[in-house]
């Protein structure tokens, strides 16, 4: 092979090589994207001034002398609200709320990749990112289980997935709360990561309104939303 088609070959493969990884970094949710090569200890330990005093009235009334080691994370898609509970002699205590500051779908749960819908279910958050271009993030594990169960898709891939809680103002299916909000939602949750922390999903605040919304492109809502119902009114026991 002469000297030129070496070159010619090189330079195709080198060419297709930046197609694909400016592809990928032009079409994957910010959200998801890492940036930098910050830990989530460098975190934690730069927001520990700061969120330790913007929380610290909200965990005194909620009955708290320190973060709690155990905590639940509720978002109601209809109230556009995500409300933080901690554990409390074995009782749940409301933190503190965080409305979203964007929203996108509508009522119901998430089916399929580009949908633009919000998950509902009970989850688990996964793993916490602390470089996220959507200045912190936390991942939710969707889909679960009873996801799994309900799909058309043989394929799980096709249900899609990167489901964050995240900050910054911009979402297509995540639940965005603001950067400062992130901030303190991420340092709780770090404090209670090691036990789990359960996720809470709803259309709405089956609490205040019982009222379970029709879906007509599934016939299983009403299943759904009882085991939704039944987590929630665990908090308010």
């Amino acid at each position: 092979m002469s000297r030129k088609s070496k070159f010619t070959i090189s330079f195709i493969s080198l060419f297709i090589f930046l197609c694909l990884w400016f592809g990928r970094s032009i079409y994957m949710p910010k959200w998801y994207q890492i940036i930098g090569k910050s830990d989530t200890d460098d975190v934690v330990k730069t927001l520990q001034r700061s969120v330790a005093q913007r929380l610290e009235s909200h965990l005194r009334l909620a009955g708290f002398s320190d973060f709690p080691n155990e905590i639940v994370l509720v978002g109601f898609k209809e109230e556009q609200m995500l409300e933080v509970y901690g554990v409390l002699n074995e009782r749940f205590s409301l933190i503190k709320k965080y409305p979203f500051t964007a929203m996108s779908g509508s009522l119901g749960p998430k089916l399929k990749e580009g949908d633009r819908q919000i998950p509902e279910g009970i989850y688990e958050v996964e793993y916490l990112n602390p470089n996220s271009s959507y200045h912190l993030s936390l991942k939710v594990s969707y889909p679960n289980a009873f996801d799994k169960k309900k799909t058309q898709f043989s394929d799980v891939s096709e249900m899609g997935g990167d489901i964050f809680i995240h900050g910054k103002k911009v979402t297509i299916g995540c639940i965005p709360i603001g950067d400062d909000s992130i901030e303190e939602v991420f340092f709780l949750a770090e404090k209670a990561l090691d036990k789990g922390i359960k996720v809470i999903l709803s259309p709405r605040d089956f609490r205040v309104n019982d009222e379970y919304p029709l879906i007509t492109s599934v016939d299983w809502e009403i299943e759904l939303y009882d085991i939704i119902k039944s987590h929630l009114n665990i908090l308010s026991k």
